[in-house]
């Protein structure tokens, strides 16, 4: 968000209110003074903060209601045509170049002061029928439904960068963590593919989070409709909206969609950040099973031998970031229904934290695409460590007849007596097997060296998981086409939605100049 600080405001010294400005709100009405400068300070401030925001998402909506009040004979065509002129002008203005007098309000007030002294009481025909939170409202949806897009493509590109990774893994053998111990053989494809199918959870999530964003709340009125005639659904294709908000009171006021919206932008960071995270340990010299690229490391300014890989400490920390503002976004969320301060709060937290979510899925993919696997020492971690454990286990139980939990009582000795005596899975034998087995069922089992060896062999291993989505190669081929071609139509639906949404706010702007034109 804008530091409030930085604003081209003015406003009065702290003392007693001094008289309304020129043209202030309300001054004609029940508010007979001007505001407060701890108001402005606390308060207008900090809506106008977010005015670059806002700017060209209130342009569009003022087009858009001018055009379809004009349409309905609502408004004079030569007014109509005034005021769109002065409306273009505006909307060309950047917004750090208005002239920016903090005491008129938020942006819609700095922005009608601006075409009063233009164009004088024709800037009036803007309120009809609206008020000015039916403006902003559909700024912010415009505002959000093209970083939702960034945010969904940043997501494409991190699913596509592992997936990528997997398939050129597919065959590596590596430890399977769990509590960071070598629980059971697997590959590096099947451990990194784990990490794409919540991206496409993420992308489910955006494109509803989409849906939910790209709705028109125009022509609501002040909550139930005006007695100015408008065309809501006229209205909505001005504004590229597929849809209207049913409720109109539910179009001024509901807030659960940016809510879900900031907590799914979270989600993603989150499962960015637990990638990163593995890629942290496994990156380590204790691990030595991996690296990034050294674009995405930093140097340490004292220690020459250190290779610190920045890049995953700024997704741990983007991460955690997304899920207080989350938090925060929420609770600034529960204010009764006809309120407007919680909004004020969301304009910049939530499409900062749309942003700054797509920020770090597209580091999380360039992360992706720079891991370098050590082959030699990922399979070296998975033989000398007792990763077979359990497979052995199932062998035992299968040759020698017994039940798993005897099974696993019986390999579960002869690895601790291994491990006592400093030996690694070499020193499982069948006759060891057996001796443990008689020791504890008053048994042996039976196996060969050649079964053991077997049960100890990690490919051999792998071979077996042919459960849908188990390692197996066929299994893991089967989830990497599934995966790309979620990813591809993924990718498509975003390039159709840009396309419409560039295609509508186009279409409006040269709508506007042709009825100014008139």
């Amino acid at each position: 968000m804008t530091n409030v600080h930085d604003l081209p405001s003015r406003h009065a010294a702290h003392h007693d209110p001094e008289p309304p400005p020129e043209g202030y709100l309300g001054a004609e009405a029940r508010v007979r003074s001007g505001p407060a400068p701890e108001l402005i300070e606390a308060g207008y401030e900090l809506e106008l903060a977010d005015m670059w925001l806002l700017h060209q998402g209130l342009g569009l909506a003022d087009f858009a209601h001018v055009i379809a009040l004009q349409e309905q004979g609502e408004i004079p065509v030569e007014d109509a045509a005034t005021l769109l002129r002065s409306l273009l002008e505006l909307h060309e203005l950047p917004p750090n170049r208005l002239d920016v007098d903090s005491r008129y309000g938020d942006l819609s007030n700095v922005r009608e002061r601006w075409l009063e002294r233009r164009i004088g009481p024709v800037a009036g025909w803007l309120s009809a029928g609206r008020p000015r939170r039916e403006a902003g409202r559909i700024a912010f949806r415009l505002a959000l439904r093209g970083r939702v897009l960034e945010l969904a493509h940043a997501c494409v590109r991190f699913g596509s960068g592992l997936a990528d990774l997997a398939a050129r893994e597919r065959d590596t053998v590596m430890p399977d963590y769990t509590y960071l111990q070598a629980a059971q053989p697997t590959t590096v494809g099947h451990w990194v593919l784990s990490f794409v199918y919540p991206v496409l959870r993420d992308l489910e999530r955006l494109r509803g989070d989409l849906a939910w964003v790209d709705r028109s709340p125009a022509g609501a009125g002040g909550v139930n409709g005006s007695r100015m005639r408008l065309d809501r659904e006229r209205l909505a294709q001005l504004l590229g909206f597929p849809d209207q908000i049913a409720h109109t009171r539910d179009a001024m006021w509901q807030v659960d969609g940016f809510a879900e919206l900031g907590s799914h932008a979270a989600l993603a960071a989150v499962g960015a950040s637990r990638f990163a995270e593995d890629l942290e340990l496994y990156g380590t010299s204790e691990f030595g099973l991996l690296s990034i690229g050294d674009s995405l490391c930093r140097a340490s300014a004292l220690m020459p031998q250190k290779r610190n890989p920045y890049a995953l400490v700024v997704l741990r920390g983007g991460a955690g970031t997304l899920i207080g503002r989350s938090t925060g976004l929420l609770a600034t969320q529960r204010t009764s229904s006809g309120r407007t301060d919680n909004f004020m709060y969301a304009y910049g937290e939530l499409t900062g934290s749309v942003e700054l979510a797509a920020r770090l899925l597209r580091l999380a993919a360039a992360t992706a695409e720079s891991v370098t696997v050590d082959r030699a020492a990922m399979l070296r971690a998975t033989t000398e460590e007792f990763t077979q454990a359990a497979d052995l286990a199932e062998v035992v139980t299968h040759v020698a007849g017994i039940d798993y939990r005897s099974a696993y009582r019986v390999v579960g000795r002869a690895v601790a007596g291994a491990g006592d005596a400093g030996r690694g899975p070499e020193a499982l034998t069948a006759a060891g097997l057996d001796a443990v087995a008689q020791e504890l069922l008053g048994r042996p089992l039976g196996l060969t060296d050649a079964q053991v060896a077997d049960a100890l062999d990690p490919v051999a291993a792998l071979a077996t998981r042919t459960v849908p989505g188990g390692a197996a190669r066929g299994q893991l081929d089967t989830m990497l086409r599934d995966c790309d071609g979620a990813l591809d139509a993924a990718a498509a639906w975003i390039e159709q939605d840009r396309e419409r949404i560039a295609a509508a706010e186009g279409a409006l702007v040269a709508l506007a100049r042709e009825r100014a034109a008139a």
